[in-house]
């Protein structure tokens, strides 16, 4: 019999599940100060949409790209449909998904080993369009479909400058802790996450923003939640910023 007779076992495919054993050994552990749904939901749900991205055979840019067309779609329906429940509930389902692929994107990176500063490029490109352009698209629906009195678009205008320099501010604040051999802002300190500060941060969280979108058909209780975030980001863009700039002139001084 010839050597070309011999054919050699063709691997099984590997299953769901095992992809997501293999992503869960893989996963960087959680930093401390990660928000309640962050963490333990969407993080949960990006993981199932990575082993699936995987079998898939998608690069991390191209869920980057799924995530993008997600959430700028929710993006749109803010400015073309005046407020009810049902753009409500349509907004937030999906930016909820959109923030679940763009978890996904960073754990497909690490699962196949395909990281590159081209990836994190995108998707830090994604992020800094979307936290200005969500609030905007809401003064703008607002506006031209005269949901609210005038003076309520100053909130949704705040929300724009608060999240783009929040958003600036965490992402400075990373590479210049990089440069100094700091610990960066996304692996935070070692030691276990503390669920009383996972939920304290909750007003914080992107998740919680997603889902308050929902209450549109209640327009009354919709300002007042999103006035709360608003008000709770603005406090901790102050407090964080302090934080910052006192470490990093710390880390500055000569010793």
């Amino acid at each position: 019999m010839s050597d070309s007779a011999i054919e050699s076992p063709v691997p099984a495919p590997e299953s769901y599940g095992s992809v997501l054993r293999r992503l869960s050994a893989a996963q960087k552990p959680a930093a401390r100060s990660a928000p309640a749904y962050s963490r333990f939901v969407n993080r949960r749900l990006g993981r199932y949409i990575t082993a699936w991205a995987y079998l898939a055979r998608l690069t991390p840019n191209a869920v980057t790209a799924i995530s993008a067309v997600w959430t700028f779609a929710a993006i749109v329906l803010l400015i073309v449909f005046p407020a009810s429940w049902g753009l409500g509930v349509a907004v937030a389902v999906f930016l909820l998904v959109g923030y679940a692929f763009d978890s996904a994107d960073g754990q497909l990176s690490r699962l196949t080993g395909r990281s590159s500063p081209a990836g994190e490029w995108l998707d830090h490109m994604v992020d800094a369009t979307k936290v200005v352009s969500m609030p905007l698209a809401l003064l703008v629906g607002f506006y031209l479909h005269r949901t609210v009195v005038v003076a309520w678009l100053v909130v949704p205008l705040i929300s724009a400058v608060v999240a783009s320099v929040l958003f600036f501010g965490m992402i400075l604040t990373e590479q210049l802790r990089r440069r100094s051999g700091a610990v960066p802002l996304a692996e935070d300190l070692p030691g276990r996450p503390s669920w009383l500060r996972a939920v304290l941060v909750l007003p914080m969280d992107y998740g919680v923003l997603c889902v308050s979108f929902a209450l549109l058909g209640w327009l009354p209780g919709f300002l007042v939640v999103y006035t709360l975030i608003v008000i709770a980001t603005a406090l901790f863009l102050v407090a964080a910023a302090v934080r910052w700039f006192r470490e990093l002139r710390t880390e500055g001084s000569p010793s």
